[in-house]
């Protein structure tokens, strides 16, 4: 079988421009992105032997991708419109460096077709589809009407030009509740609601304009059919300016938060072979609409029986490594040698299908709290090796700062084996595995998702995590005995590796005396809960840990990132960190985050009410949606803040009277600022 080919006329100005100017040989490339995929995008590179050049804010100076690119060039401030977002200081960065190819990434500028075109008018190739492509494609409504013509299936829906709230409302009745109002440009959930009746449209229209405004510069909205207990099914696709097109097979992206994928896996676990070509040949069809060039996805939506097409990202994803384990294939090198204007590879019945992946995308987030992101510097930043089909694609290191101005993802880490069962063992054991401390992450919270019964048997669809919150989301076990004596050793382990560094002297060791016993009391604390006590008897003889009338002899030998505890002739590996009085741990029985109640120690603590309206991060006011001296009920909205580029409502917590409000919209506010002040009602 030869290689697609899709030349079509649907899209015929898509490409026109001069190829010799689109597609040549560079040596240097500009990454125009941060974080994750911009280590992701050096590494390769770097591989192929090119030179590469990192751009960064004010914020990100001492970021990863800064270190590992060549060289590096200053945006300008924090804020990504005045930074990544910059389009003109991009092509002065790669002017100054001499850089010859703009890669960029994904989320930002990467589908952005003023962008793309400044690049071409710059002198520059693009690493990605042209303008035209990216103007057919990156427009939900308009990719819509492309793939009507091109006979692709759509679910029903509204992607007019005219945008005023009587247009898009009767749209929605036409269409019929429930609906989804979505921003046209961009994703990543942004600019996207779900609204199940007519009283709900006017107010979801308005917050969903607003936050795609302000991540996309676009405010274009669709409307189309809600499909209720949906899958998520995309399908990768690349093509080369040779006129060949091919399909990496499909991904299932079902488990979803807010429109926000959790967990991706390849290949999808609920088609089979036959459904598996009639979707990849619905998605080549789609692509060569446009005669398409570069990396894209194709993604569909299925209610279960057909598969419906929902917008095309012409940009590498997030995603990508599970379709990199899968079938062999890097997509950054591919991209790169379509950017240089050779032909793809490959042929589309040489691309194997091979073994199952699924990647977990972990976040600097707390789950708790409504997965409000956490900011803050990263105090350890232990993971484990990649060996055994294990991947990690980082952003991050050990010192870095996570700064409220970005996307929070820290990391994705990515498991392969033969089958999808095995794949989701070694993706737990990695998470498992994985200690990061300073900030709050989700780690805890995709372990539960990877263990929950429901999705090792796929029994899923992107309102599961909705539904199961409660239980993915629930509290750490009480600690142990197990985890009571591990705190008691790595208190005591780290106290003799303080003293071995201060003096070589056996009387600075704990458990060394010449003659008769000694006890030492620990108290600990888990929250605001009761202390749970324990006593550690050392001097002459073998030291023992003393719980209620039981006494335990215990050793302890001190490896990397903790120890192993012996008790009573059992052995376990412990994770421990100690921040002060603080102490985490990881045992064969969880995550636990345990308070030392030091008699010596001068407890302070500050108690902040659970009643004050305030800041949770550095953010912007975008909105005031209460009157001063108004009555509210409980949970009732009083202002939106925008956080890492999304939006957080702050709500009432109890029913009473908004006595007064201490912002405005536009204000640039500190964490833990009040906002507002509620009198309660006493009722």
């Amino acid at each position: 079988m030869p290689r697609s080919s899709r030349r079509n006329s649907a899209c015929s100005g898509c490409d026109a421009m001069d190829r010799s100017k689109l597609y040549r040989r560079f040596h240097t490339l500009l990454i125009a992105n941060r974080g994750e995929i911009a280590c992701r995008v050096i590494r390769t590179a770097r591989a192929m032997g090119l030179r590469t050049v990192a751009v960064y804010s004010e914020a990100d100076r001492d970021a990863m991708h800064v270190a590992l690119a060549d060289e590096a060039v200053l945006l300008g401030p924090a804020r990504a419109r005045d930074s990544y977002l910059n389009v003109e200081r991009l092509i002065e960065a790669a002017r100054k460096t001499g850089a010859e190819a703009v890669h960029p990434g994904y989320g930002f500028l990467s589908e952005n077709a003023d962008f793309a075109r400044a690049c071409f008018d710059a002198g520059l190739v693009f690493v990605g589809p042209t303008a035209g492509m990216m103007t057919a494609m990156g427009s939900k409504s308009g990719s819509k009407e492309l793939m009507e013509k091109a006979g692709v299936p759509l679910v029903p829906g509204y992607h007019g030009e005219a945008q005023d709230e009587a247009t898009l409302s009767k749209a929605a009745d036409k269409i019929g509740f429930p609906i989804l109002v979505k921003a046209s440009a961009g994703g990543g959930g942004r600019g996207m609601r779900i609204v199940r009746s007519a009283a709900e449209l006017g107010p979801a229209i308005v917050s969903a304009k607003r936050e795609a405004l302000a991540a996309f510069g676009d405010d274009r909205m669709l409307i189309e059919k809600y499909v209720d207990n949906p899958r998520h099914i995309e399908v990768q696709i690349i093509g080369d300016s040779h006129g060949n097109l091919l399909s990496l097979f499909e991904r299932e992206c079902t488990l979803q938060r807010r429109h926000q994928k959790v967990i991706e896996e390849a290949p999808s676990p609920t088609l089979n072979a036959a459904q598996r070509e009639t979707v990849c040949a619905a998605a080549r069809k789609a692509a060569g609409a446009v005669n398409y060039v570069g990396a894209g996805t194709i993604e569909f939506v299925s209610d279960g029986k057909d598969v419906f097409f929902i917008e095309m990202n012409t940009r590498l994803q997030v995603e990508h490594p599970v379709t990199e384990l899968i079938t062999g294939i890097d997509l950054v090198e591919w991209q790169l040698r379509v950017a240089f204007g050779e032909a793809l590879p490959l042929k589309q019945d040489e691309i194997r299908l091979n073994g199952h992946a699924v990647e977990a995308r972990v976040y600097a987030e707390n789950p708790t709290k409504n997965f409000m992101p956490s900011v803050g510097k990263i105090s350890t930043w232990r993971l484990p090796a990649e060996t055994g089909g294990l991947r990690i694609d980082a952003g991050y290191r050990e010192g870095d700062a996570v700064s409220p101005y970005y996307d929070a993802m820290l990391a994705k880490m990515i498991a392969w084996a033969p089958t999808r069962d095995v794949a989701i063992e070694r993706l737990n054991r990695g998470l498992e595995e994985t200690d990061v401390r300073g900030i709050v992450t989700n780690i805890p919270f995709l372990s539960a998702l990877m263990t929950h019964p429901k999705v090792r048997t796929n029994a899923v669809d992107t309102g599961f995590i909705e539904r199961e919150l409660a239980v993915l989301t629930a509290a750490a076990p009480a600690p142990g005995e197990l985890e009571l004596c591990a705190a008691v050793a790595a208190i005591v382990s780290e106290e003799q590796q303080a003293a071995r560094r201060q003096a070589n002297s056996p009387w600075q060791t704990f458990g060394w005396q010449p003659v008769g016993r000694r006890q030492r009391n620990f108290a600990f604390r888990v929250g605001h809960g009761p202390e749970q006590k324990i006593s550690l008897n050392y001097g002459s003889g073998p030291s023992t840990l003393v719980i209620g009338e039981r006494e335990l002899a215990f050793t302890i030998a001190a490896k990397d990132g903790g120890f192993d505890l012996t008790l009573d002739g059992v052995k376990s590996s412990v994770a421990a960190v100690i921040g002060g009085h603080e102490l985490y741990l990881r045992t064969r029985n969880g995550r636990f985050d345990l308070h030392w109640v030091d008699p010596f120690g001068g407890e302070t603590e500050e108690h902040v009410g659970e009643d004050k309206i305030a800041a949770p991060l550095p953010g912007t006011v975008v909105a005031v949606l209460a009157e001063e001296g108004a009555k509210l009920d409980k949970g009732a909205p009083i202002l939106t803040l925008e956080v890492m580029k999304m939006e957080q409502t702050l709500r009432a917590p109890y029913a009473g009277v908004l006595t007064s409000i201490k912002c405005k919209v536009g204000d640039i506010v500190q964490e833990g600022v009040e906002l507002a002040v509620v009198e309660a009602s006493g009722e």
